[in-house]
């Protein structure tokens, strides 16, 4: 039986499957949701042991849990590896929601739901494409899955956990679908990834919320000397003021730059897509390159003082903000992270206190397009997109990448099928179910082609 056809004959099941994950709001960076994260691993493992696997177990980690499972064909085969979260993002504002994040809709040709692309959708589409060439008996190669729960908050125990799994998690290459393309029509594959560097900062006033009839005028506003605070960390050009942050940031030739701005783009339609009236960023950049070999440093958040319906006429003790860097090679985060705190504690003022704490990072990465395991997914997509994809650094940060080619001296492959209007980490996320089928379709080819060159 073809791809196409056992797709369309279990697409219903397929669907359900996918549902029972999406349904489990496995937040990792909310302490509440803890049952939520262990009852979306036991689902996970469940649905891989369905799937055909030899092995599924749930392993610990110093934080929330890693599934493992595998099956192996013969030893001497080769072994790919495929990698993927099941924790997602916070699903605020629920208000901006069309649909409850959590009660998977389709409407439209599009999966809507937290998760339905990052990363539940994407990873899903690997387990299907193993099941059907494990159905038909079609498997030539070892396979693996490793699924963790804390990519959403940078990945803080999988270096750990690699380091003491080398021989359970050794393979030849590693499968990750983390990641988009730059359109339905123009498939492309990610061969970079930014780093990134993230912060909270608090600044302290008085010791206590005061009233701001009596005490304004004379008592220093938190929110006020953090917007001040803020604002000097770049300038009018876009360009960023810490000292020292663009000392490794590598330089990029004038022939690399020419293949950039042959990437199809459109920058009207990706304004309009986005509701905004102009582009901004770096000075002397194109928006690709802003996004994709230049660092950045942006405003997550901010908040303090009284938010709430009606007034409050109060002077805040407290403000706070969260901040992130995307770094790109060379840049190393925890030396941008000592910069950028250094920086801000310098040019705070005197009467407020200032914390700046690093809540976690992650290095860049760079794929190279000459191996093998790339070049047969180059011809995967080929075959089921009718084109060949573009190689493409892209802007967003996946933690564990570069951990895998630390540890496990492997250079993984980003084999991403979502789309820019998927609305990743924001309201309304979805994923389109030709993307989700087409994404089944490219995954088994990989393993035709990977088998063929190995």
């Amino acid at each position: 039986m073809e791809i196409k056809s056992y797709i369309r004959d279990h697409e219903t099941r397929f669907l359900n499957e996918l549902f029972s994950l999406i349904c489990i709001p496995s937040i990792s960076s909310h302490a509440s949701r803890q049952p939520d994260i262990h009852r979306c691993a036991e689902r996970w493992k469940q649905l891989l042991e369905e799937a055909g696997v030899d092995i599924a177990e749930i392993l610990p980690t110093s934080g929330n849990p890693v599934v493992f499972a595998s099956k192996l064909i013969d030893p001497k085969l080769p072994t790919v590896m495929v990698y993927g979260h099941y924790d997602v993002m916070p699903a605020e504002p629920l208000d901006l929601w069309d649909t409850p994040p959590f009660e998977p809709e389709i409407r439209d040709g599009k999966i809507f739901a937290r998760g339905a692309d990052d990363d539940k959708g994407q990873s899903f589409m690997h387990a299907k494409a193993f099941e059907y060439l494990v159905r038909t008996n079609q498997l030539k190669c070892n396979v693996k899955f490793i699924l963790e729960g804390e990519e959403e908050i940078g990945s803080p125990s999988l270096e750990e956990f690699c380091k003491n799994n080398l021989k359970k998690l050794k393979c030849d290459t590693i499968l990750v679908s983390d990641t988009s393309m730059l359109s339905a029509h123009t498939p492309s594959i990610t061969t970079g990834l930014r780093g990134l560097a993230y912060w909270e900062i608090e600044v302290t006033a008085a010791n206590r919320d005061l009233h701001s009839g009596i005490f304004g005028g004379a008592v220093a506003n938190p929110i006020l000397e953090l917007t001040k605070i803020l604002a000097q960390l770049k300038d009018k050009d876009g360009r960023i003021t810490v000292p020292q942050f663009y000392d490794d940031v590598a330089g990029v030739t004038k022939s690399e730059r020419e293949l950039i701005a042959q990437i199809p783009f459109d920058l009207e339609e990706y304004k309009s897509n986005l509701g905004i009236k102009q582009v901004f960023g770096e000075k002397g950049y194109s928006t690709i390159e802003r996004t994709g070999i230049r660092p950045a440093l942006d405003i997550c958040g901010i908040w303090g003082g009284y938010t709430g319906e009606g007034s409050k006429t109060v002077l805040p003790s407290k403000a706070y903000a969260k901040l992130s860097a995307r770094l790109v090679p060379h840049q190393k985060y925890e030396k941008i992270a000592r910069l950028v705190e250094k920086h801000i504690l310098k040019i705070a003022p005197k009467y407020v206190d200032v914390k700046v704490r690093q809540l976690h990072g992650a290095e860049s990465y760079v794929c190279p397009i000459e191996s093998e395991e790339y070049k047969a997914a180059e011809n995967a997509y080929t075959k089921v997109f009718g084109v060949r994809p573009l190689p493409v650094r892209r802007g967003g940060s996946i933690g564990v990448v570069p951990v895998f080619e630390k540890i496990l001296k492997v250079k993984p492959i980003l084999m991403g099928f979502g789309l820019e209007s998927d609305a990743i980490h924001s309201p309304n996320e979805n994923f389109p179910l030709d993307l989700f089928e087409k994404g089944i379709e490219t995954i088994v080819e990989f393993y035709n082609q990977f088998s063929e060159k190995r």
